[in-house]
């Protein structure tokens, strides 16, 4: 949408109250960066009667440093397994992300990236010079790393990514501020219901047999050498892999973590995993395919033996076309956010307020001349992975595989895309790409 003879926020003001939300989304889609730049200008606060925008840095921050006050309790009916991510500054997010932290090693990253690098080639080899890059690569890869590094094994990859599809569609894209017909509605919780009773199903058995692997493993050393003489178990019985590390980890009953925590958590790694590594990757692929002098450059950096200037023009392809552009939050009691300047605002409890991450990476406060592509930006502005308490428990092993999945396709040669990307609503769903075999 164009601006006419005024501004959007005019049209928005012009608008019945009952239809401006539709209007926002609409005008959001349609021109985020140049609706942003506006509200950052005239009303970086944007107070709807459904939820509450906010698009400067500054206030951004403000927000996602306070989880107690700006809380993740939109999860909570999407989660009901109790996991992390639907916690906010409380002991079980404190504690649980911090064993997960620890399991996954970030000395494991250069085995990461490599393991990637395989994976992704090896796709690319089979494909035979055409590939749907969202089904068949994007998300393939990291369905691969869920079964092969975190140790969700035994199922179809295709299994995992449905089941990481649902969730991710109803938990970030079936909210009371979204636009969602109620029979949609309701396909994306009913979907997302039979995803989940399924995984639960899987993830019990899964962490059954692991626990009997694991017990087998730990016998007293007589038993265990007697074990070893009977079976002569191959040295890779019991891979090194996330599930397992937690299996094989012991804690005393008060730190809380069992059987039931684990399954839990791997249910976690499986979801937070495939459609936001995917949605990126994918979408970081189009941006430089678009951009003939983007692609040159980053073309050459994907052949340097350092991926490090590779991946950072990865990182500031997304400040323009991030998986999402905003995080939300809804208040648990009163707070003036931006208090002391002419934007405060007081936003009362039970609010629904976005986080316009977008926004703020487009605010000159954190960004200098951020309407430029600039490769190599300060790395700690940039909300990829999220921002605080509830910053991405995986982001060091999205760094790697995200830019990794990118740059094993670029390396084919005269890549060429068949159109744009897909969606199917906030979600890609194809894009064909084409390169000489």
């Amino acid at each position: 949408m164009t601006p006419a003879t005024y501004s959007y926020l005019q049209q928005i003001d012009n608008e019945p109250e009952t239809t401006r939300l539709a209007l926002v989304r609409r005008i959001m889609a349609e021109d985020t960066l140049g609706f942003f730049s506006e509200l950052r200008a005239k009303r970086p606060i944007l107070v709807l009667a459904e939820c509450t925008l906010v698009a400067l840095y500054d206030d951004v921050i403000e927000m996602l440093n306070m989880p107690n006050v700006f809380t993740a309790a939109l999860y909570i009916p999407k989660m009901g397994n109790g996991y992390l991510m639907m916690h906010d500054d409380d002991a079980l997010h404190y504690r649980e992300k911090s064993i997960m932290q620890g399991l996954l090693n970030r000395d494991d990253l250069p085995k990461v990236r490599k393991m990637v690098a395989g994976i992704a080639a090896s796709i690319l080899k089979d494909a035979g010079g055409k590939i749907d890059a969202v089904a068949g690569y994007c998300r393939l890869v990291p369905a691969t790393i869920v079964r092969d590094y975190f140790g969700l094994i035994g199922m179809d990859r295709k299994d995992l990514m449905e089941w990481s599809h649902w969730a991710q569609v109803d938990t970030f894209y079936n909210q009371p501020f979204d636009i969602v017909t109620p029979e949609e509605r309701k396909q994306i919780t009913d979907s997302h219901n039979a995803a989940s009773e399924q995984l639960g199903k899987y993830l019990g058995a899964l962490i059954l047999t692991k626990a009997l692997a694991t017990k087998l493993e730990f016998l007293a050393e007589p038993l265990r050498k007697l074990w070893r003489l009977i079976v002569r178990p191959k040295p890779d019985a019991m891979p090194d892999d996330i599930v397992t590390r937690m299996m094989r980890t012991s804690f005393p009953a008060e730190v809380g973590f069992d059987l039931k925590r684990v399954a839990v958590n791997a249910g976690g790694l499986l979801i937070g995993t495939i459609e936001t590594t995917g949605q990126a990757a994918v979408q970081a692929i189009q941006y430089l395919l678009q951009r003939p002098d983007l692609l040159a450059m980053a073309k050459n950096a994907a052949g340097l033996d350092d991926p490090s200037q590779f991946d950072a023009i990865v990182w500031e392809a997304l400040r323009f076309v991030p998986i999402s552009p905003y995080m939300f939050r809804q208040t648990a009691s009163e707070y003036t956010i931006a208090k002391g300047t002419d934007r405060q605002t007081t936003i009362p409890p039970a609010t629904n307020v976005l986080a316009l991450t977008q926004s703020a990476m487009f605010d000159e406060k954190a960004f200098a001349d951020p309407t430029e592509f600039r490769a190599g930006r300060n790395w700690y502005h940039y909300f990829t992975f999220g921002y605080g308490a509830h910053e991405c428990l995986g982001k060091y092993v999205g760094m790697v595989m995200i830019p990794e999945i990118v740059r094993q396709i670029l390396l084919q040669p005269s890549l060429a895309a068949n159109g744009d990307i897909v969606y199917d609503g906030h979600m890609p769903k194809s894009y064909e790409l084409t390169w000489r075999n």
